[in-house]
């Protein structure tokens, strides 16, 4: 069994109240590592979340958009004053949540949920992509259906690219010849009952690749309504297999910005990088901040 450490036990992110896209929530980013730099992609929302009502009502509205850090260290990260993308399509008229970012070749393709507001399940894996990380272009729907959770592996496997995503409360994988056409779709993990993964699960960030499979770092929540990090380990050339799954979480909600927030109890991750033999994991406490933890490579063993 691994567990993650954290690197800090204080949010390396929090709200900018100055900041109207920011003033209430940071978290849910995802990660590229690029030029010696820890390039970050985060959600941030302008109001916190009343989720209670039977549909999502104007008065309550709030909106999600994607601010843009960076850091050297990992940890100390030096944010902008004005987020990197936003909503533009009436698929995205509350915003665009919960980014996943994955280069292939030159380019970067982001996988986020786009959120109509139309109703609580008026949500739908979109994608946009960028040469440079800051000009993105896309806004495209990948999956006309309630879907999220989605990445694509960084490399195309026996010439196909590679999609997973989440129909609830299973993990998915697709295939796709153009990044436009997904086919094949199966289910590669369920959750299992009476367990801290008991009602619904999904997947972090894109895996990474490892020599023994890809690392899959996902999410679950119990019927308690907890969110926990856990691992498995993917099939190098069928990653539709699951050669390993890890019974134990690797992160849990312990500290007090990660119970207390405006959804307690929550650990959740959209992304992670390999440094110098090290995987670091971003995650959102609570849908409020953003924290950081990690493990060595070397210690990851199933």
């Amino acid at each position: 069994m691994f567990k993650l450490r954290r690197l800090s036990n204080k949010p390396i992110l929090s709200p900018v109240k100055e900041h109207e896209w920011e003033k209430e929530a940071v978290f849910n980013c995802a990660v590229i590592y690029e030029d010696n730099k820890f390039h970050m992609f985060y959600r941030a929302s302008n109001n916190k979340f009343i989720l209670d009502s039977e549909k999502p009502e104007e008065e309550n509205k709030f909106v999600s958009s994607i601010g843009y850090a960076v850091s050297e260290d990992g940890i100390n990260f030096k944010r902008f004053n004005e987020p990197v993308f936003v909503g533009e399509t009436e698929q995205e008229a509350w915003g665009v949540e919960d980014p996943r970012i994955t280069k292939i070749d030159d380019t970067y393709y982001m996988l986020y949920t786009g959120f109509g507001g139309r109703s609580w399940d008026d949500f739908k894996i979109c994608m946009a992509w960028s040469n440079d990380m800051k000009n993105w272009t896309g806004h495209r729907v990948v999956l006309d259906e309630s879907n999220k959770d989605a990445a694509i592996f960084p490399e195309k496997i026996n010439g196909k690219y590679i999609l997973l995503h989440r129909r609830v409360p299973d993990i998915w994988i697709a295939y796709s010849d153009d990044l436009i056409t997904w086919t094949n779709h199966k289910i590669i993990m369920s959750p299992i009952e009476n367990t801290w993964e008991s009602k619904k699960i999904g997947i972090a960030g894109p895996p990474i690749k490892r020599e023994d499979g890809w690392l899959l770092i996902y999410h679950a929540v119990d019927d308690n309504h907890v969110y926990r990090l856990g691992a498995a380990l993917l099939d190098l050339n069928d990653p539709s297999k699951v050669i390993a799954r890890q019974s134990e979480p690797i992160l849990e909600p312990e500290l007090d910005w990660e119970v207390n927030g405006l959804v307690p109890n929550v650990v959740f991750s959209c992304g992670a990088v390999e440094v110098n033999g090290i995987y670091y994991v971003y995650y959102g406490g609570a849908d409020t901040h953003i924290g950081v933890a990690a493990i060595e490579k070397d210690k990851v063993k199933f």
